[in-house]
């Protein structure tokens, strides 16, 4: 899919495209493209004479590939962006740019939201946008709004976390669960992470490379600086994680040492019934307690085998062993 932008009045307007004479009687100040077929890539490299990169190509990670410029003079960089999911963002897609002939050129094989964001806010924000460069910067500006949004939703996740994790009673269940709630919002703070790694970067490179204007070097240099305050987020939410999953191991932990002390005492506490009934039960001829007790012999037996295991339990509760 083809998406094409002019610039009217400072706002970013969308230009229906159906035919490749659609194309070539405008002149966009971005073009986007969602997982191009073989007939847009043609159109774009024969009207513009730039070459879309393949899927592999945008994967590649080496620093060589993801920042540089072409031998023709067109400038490509790579940088990582957050796709949402049900508003969530869950993984990170790697968008493809190209500054060439005055207009931005963007391949990614998914929608992104940042990209709808963007779009939206350009058209009610008239002025914000002078050229290809200003769409890029509120790009990487957005991406970092983004990131700083799905971190706040980390912090609302794990404070429900903690308070099932450290309240007075635990279950295994209530432990495997936060668990996995840990886990997915680690992976997501790593993600995070990485993409603004990765952005800091890509803006770093159009700041070495005297692109930008002076206004829009200054607007890079804010982007900057939001980046780097979000650092600090991710570091600590890091180590509260790793709080968090220490203290359900220890809960675990806790519940299987009880477990195992309960077994422990209820071994002791039945060893001497089962002592006593071992002694009474190998004196098969002779039977003491029918000659002092009579009758009542065998309730004497059944009572003695009964304090014999309800007198140590009672010890060990008093010790706190058993609760």
């Amino acid at each position: 899919m083809i998406n094409v932008f002019v610039l009217q009045n400072g706002r970013l307007s969308q230009v229906n495209i159906d035919s490749r004479a659609d194309l070539e009687n405008i002149t966009p100040v971005w073009v986007d493209l969602t997982d191009p077929n073989d007939a847009e890539r043609d159109w774009v490299k024969g009207i513009y004479g730039v070459t879309l990169p393949g899927e592999d190509e945008v994967k590649d990670i080496e620093a060589s590939a993801r920042y540089y410029e072409a031998e023709n003079g067109d400038l490509h960089l790579r940088t990582d962006f957050l796709l949402g999911e049900d508003d969530a963002p869950s993984s990170v897609v790697t968008v493809a740019f190209i500054l060439a002939r005055d207009m931005l050129f963007s391949v990614h094989a998914d929608d992104l939201p940042i990209f709808r964001l963007v779009r939206m806010r350009a058209r009610s924000r008239p002025g914000s946008i002078n050229d290809y460069k200003d769409v890029l910067l509120d790009l990487y500006a957005t991406d970092a709004e983004y990131s700083a949004d799905a971190l706040e939703g980390i912090y609302q996740s794990l404070e429900a976390v903690s308070k099932s994790v450290l309240q007075k009673e635990i279950t295994d269940q209530d432990a495997a669960t936060a668990l996995n709630a840990m886990a997915h919002e680690e992976d997501l703070n790593g993600r995070i992470r990485r993409n603004m790694m990765d952005t800091r970067r890509a803006v770093s490179f159009l700041m070495r490379g005297r692109l930008l204007s002076s206004e829009q070097f200054e607007e890079a240099r804010q982007i900057m600086r939001d980046i780097e305050s979000l650092d600090g987020h991710t570091a600590f939410l890091f180590d509260k994680i790793n709080f968090l999953m220490d203290a359900t191991v220890g809960f675990i932990n806790i519940n299987q040492n009880k477990i195992i002390k309960i077994f422990s005492v209820a071994s002791v506490a039945l060893l001497p019934p089962t002592l006593i009934a071992s002694i009474y039960g190998m004196n098969m001829k002779y039977f003491p307690e029918l000659e002092f007790f009579g009758n009542y012999g065998y309730l004497y037996t059944v009572i003695l085998m009964a304090a014999s295991a309800v007198v140590p339990m009672l010890y060990f509760r008093k010790r706190g062993w058993l609760r």
